[in-house]
Formats: C-alpha cells, structure tokens, sequence
C-alpha cells in the first residue's frame, strides 16, 4: 500500500480546520509513512502561513506547525517522492484532457492527483470532494 495525501489532508493535520478531527484520527491509525512531493510542501507552507496573515489561526503558528510538518519528514512518517516535474506535468495534462471538461478540477488538484499516480499510490487522502471523485476514476482509494 503507498498512500499519497493532498495538501486540504495536511493542513488538516497540520493546521486545524473543520476536517482536523477526522484527518488525526485517521493518522493515529495509520502506522505507514504518507508520500508527499514538493507542490504538496510548498502548499501547505504557504496555507500555513496564509491562515496566520488571514487571522485563521494564531500568530507563531504557522511556523509551529511547519516545524511539526518538518519532524515528521525528518522522521520518515512523511517521504518525500522525487518525481520528475515533466513526468508530473504530463500525466497531468492527460488527466486534465481526459476529466476537466466534465469534471471542473483545478490544476493543482489535478497536479496532486498526477503525482500520486506516478508514485504508483493505491490511497489518497484529500477532503476536496471534487478531488475525490477525480482520484477515484483513477483507480485510488480515497478512504477520508
């Protein structure tokens, strides 16, 4: 099993939001580590620090809970995939060809899904229902 998470999964955890609940149970129960790439790094890092200029979440924050997302890197419980961006970007496009027009995903939803793909996932954590229903027609479980 290899489980890839989009960065609303992240942030849930990460951060807190609506979904942070649901999102540290489900990680309690988890005991494999959870593949990431650098657009998923860098997301969750700007997310962060956007809901702390937002007034979402408290000032100092964003930079705990980019040190905790870090720790978990440096622990193994998140690795880092080393995809090649135009291998992304080309399953990416043949994913936006094939469901965008009926499916209205956005391109880095589209990008997370892509990523996944050529990781050879099996899992997919995301809270975006419309990302969901993109990673299930392409074969991942979605099971948040």
């Amino acid at each position: 099993m290899v489980i890839a998470a989009d960065t609303s999964f992240l942030f849930s955890v990460y951060g807190y939001d609506c979904h942070t609940a649901m999102a540290l149970q489900w990680s309690k129960g988890n005991l494999r580590p959870i593949f990431i790439t650098p657009f998923n790094e860098f997301e969750l890092i700007n997310a962060l620090r956007f809901a702390e200029c937002r007034k979402g979440i408290n000032p100092g924050e964003a930079s705990r809970f980019i040190r905790q997302f870090q720790a978990d890197i440096h622990q193994n419980r998140l690795v880092r995939d080393q995809a090649e961006l135009s291998d992304i970007l080309a399953e990416a496009h043949r994913l936006s060809s094939n469901h965008t027009l009926t499916g209205g995903h956005r391109a880095f939803d589209v990008l997370h899904v892509a990523a996944a793909s050529l990781m050879k996932a099996t899992h997919f954590l995301t809270f975006d229902a419309n990302q969901k229903r993109l990673a299930e027609n392409e074969g991942l479980t979605v099971p948040v």
